[in-house]
């Protein structure tokens, strides 16, 4: 399979310099395993999903680690998070040796409590997503960025099947002792038709036939397991009583496309949720640009009781705010810059930046002014705007 190189790249050699291990998450199939050997060919590789190897290590942790040819990369170290514990008393004796851990995990709940009780300030974290359209033009709605449906998209139906399969029999069932993977099926099915909305629990449960507390846990492990993105209200009310519940996001279009049935292009395009996916890539696409820059990820949207909302809100440090709205159209009016400007008057003591995001046309110039202080941009063109205002 080609090798597509990856953006976070700059930033884990970076990391893999100045500290003793570096630990890379994400979902499955994001490239995690791929970029650490491409970046590190001359790693011995330790797959910690083989039932042996796992043996191995439960058995005489300190004996399977003094095998170890280092550097080594240790991939889904979710399945023995007690390693952290030895990994850190080998740092801890040789703390001038960098780069010499390389680590992945595909389950945050369990990787990051091991992080966080043995290896605070040894080791540098990064989270993948499926790639951008920085790094793929292939990237797209209907595909997403997968690295193996970017390569071959031909195959992506069946792909998508076989990854919720997996996903389901692997990391659901080892996460939670669900017994009703179906009606889970199902779950993350009825939410792909919820992308875009606030977070309402008790629907959920009404339209699934489960408890608020069995939807609140299943949400919880689509989250950790970074299939899911719950897009918080920004955090100041700026004079305006807010709605607290946070907006369903997917983490990759194509998989989302994949749940709602949606297999074509031209099914896009008639598809009710076109508004709603575009509005997911976006998105997906603006957090990719800030954890690919070794940022943590920072995006909200903001929506008050009155009814006023603005699709993303993107603090940019300094006292600088970017507003943003999104439409899936390719003809894009001044009234689309509406709510724009109804909360950029509201806000005070912050310089704002205001931008209507839409598809492209390949027959009509885009529009660069909207109205006035509003631009209307295309996707690329949000990702270079954002570097000219704040992201350098």
């Amino acid at each position: 399979m080609p090798y597509i190189k990856r953006k976070i790249e700059n930033q884990i050699l970076r990391a893999s310099k100045n500290f003793p291990a570096v630990i890379l998450t994400g979902a499955r199939r994001t490239g995690k395993t791929t970029i650490l050997k491409n970046l590190f060919p001359e790693a011995s590789y330790i797959l910690l999903e083989d039932p042996d190897i796992i043996s191995r290590f439960r058995t005489d942790p300190n004996g399977f680690l003094d095998e170890l040819k280092l550097p080594v990369i240790l991939d889904e170290v979710q399945n023995t998070p007690d390693i952290f514990n030895y990994v850190r008393s080998r740092i801890d004796k040789k703390p001038s040796q960098k780069g010499k851990w390389l680590i992945t995990g595909s389950q945050a709940i369990h990787l990051m409590r091991g992080v966080t009780e043995s290896m605070t300030g040894r080791a540098a974290i990064f989270n993948l997503m499926p790639m951008s359209t920085e790094e793929s033009s292939k990237v797209s709605l209907i595909k997403g960025g997968f690295p193996e449906v970017i390569i071959k998209p031909s195959v992506s139906f069946i792909w998508f099947s076989s990854y919720i399969q997996t996903y389901l029999e692997r990391d659901v069932r080892q996460i939670s002792n669900i017994r009703d993977l179906p009606t889970f099926r199902r779950f993350f099915s009825l939410l792909a038709s919820h992308t875009g909305n606030m977070l309402n629990r008790s629907a959920l449960a009404a339209s699934v036939g489960v408890s608020v507390p069995v939807i609140s846990q299943w949400l919880n492990i689509l989250e950790l397991t970074e299939q899911i993105i719950l897009l918080p209200q920004y955090f100041e009310n700026f004079g305006k009583r807010i709605i607290k519940s946070p907006k369903i996001f997917f983490s990759d279009t194509g998989l989302l496309c994949n749940l709602l049935g949606i297999n074509s292009a031209a099914e896009l395009e008639r598809s009710p949720f076109l508004g709603a996916i575009f509005e997911n890539f976006v998105l997906n696409e603006i957090i990719k640009y800030q954890i690919n820059r070794g940022k943590r990820r920072d995006v909200y949207y903001f929506r008050s009781r009155e009814g006023l909302e603005v699709d993303i809100i993107l603090p940019l440090g300094n006292r600088k705010l970017l507003l943003i709205e999104v439409k899936a159209t390719k003809t894009v009016f001044p009234s689309h810059a509406n709510s724009l400007i109804r909360l950029s008057k509201a806000i005070k003591n912050h310089k704002v930046f205001s931008v209507v995001v839409h598809r492209p046309s390949d027959k009509i110039k885009n529009i660069s002014a909207l109205q006035p202080g509003v631009k209307a941009l295309s996707v690329s063109d949000i990702l270079d705007f954002m570097k000219t205002i704040a992201y350098k």
